[in-house]
């Protein structure tokens, strides 16, 4: 039987709603908001026969999948799916200059540029890399039907591994609080069935 991903970001945090960077070092937990969306999403997915749920080390994951796992859904921290590290833009009160430098590094990354970073953080080849590793450990695995909770920017490169697209493209990939991809299993890559799907949140 083939694999089907079903690959969610988290909830809403108060940094998203302020517009403040969070990145890796930030491990904020979800607003109230945030915590509806989860409901939301459990609500509308419950009865998803879920094999597993694979989490990042934040805890903005874990609050984002929690209903799955008070009903017994077996979760697996992941540190290969942490979001990106923005260094010394992470958790920075946003400004015109922060949003300047923020655009310039992913703009980089646009034109094929995957070793840019900001100062004291990660290059989006470093992050590919990593998850490069852990998407090799998933899909190795016997699990068939799998959530996967993650966060924004990791998102868009995680889709570049799973989809066969370089990384270059990965701003291709639009992404929501508990926005869902729902991927299936085709050689030699994985075909999207739903796109940053959002009905649940109506």
């Amino acid at each position: 039987m083939k694999k089907t991903i079903y690959l969610v970001r988290h909830g809403q945090t108060n940094f998203n709603l302020k517009g403040i960077v969070q990145g890796s070092g930030i491990d904020s937990e979800l607003n109230d908001t945030g915590h509806k969306q989860a409901y939301k999403f459990y609500k509308y997915f419950k009865n998803i026969p879920f094999d597993v749920a694979y989490v990042s080390e934040l805890k903005r994951t874990h609050q984002s999948i929690a209903p799955f796992v008070e009903k017994g859904l077996n979760q697996i921290i992941m540190p290969e799916l942490n979001e990106i590290n923005w260094g010394e833009l992470e958790g920075k009160d946003p400004t015109p200059e922060r949003y300047k430098h923020f655009l310039s590094i992913s703009d980089r990354w646009k034109k094929g540029d995957l070793h840019a970073a900001v100062d004291g953080g990660e290059s989006a080849h470093s992050m590919v890399e990593r998850q490069k590793i852990g998407w090799g450990k998933i899909h190795a695995s016997h699990f068939k039907n799998i959530l996967i909770c993650m966060h924004g920017r990791a998102i868009r490169s995680f889709l570049c591994v799973i989809t066969g697209k370089h990384p270059s493209q990965m701003d291709d990939f639009k992404h929501t609080n508990l926005g869902l991809y729902k991927l299936i299993e085709s050689e030699p890559h994985y075909d999207i069935e739903l796109f940053n799907f959002t009905e649940h949140l109506d």
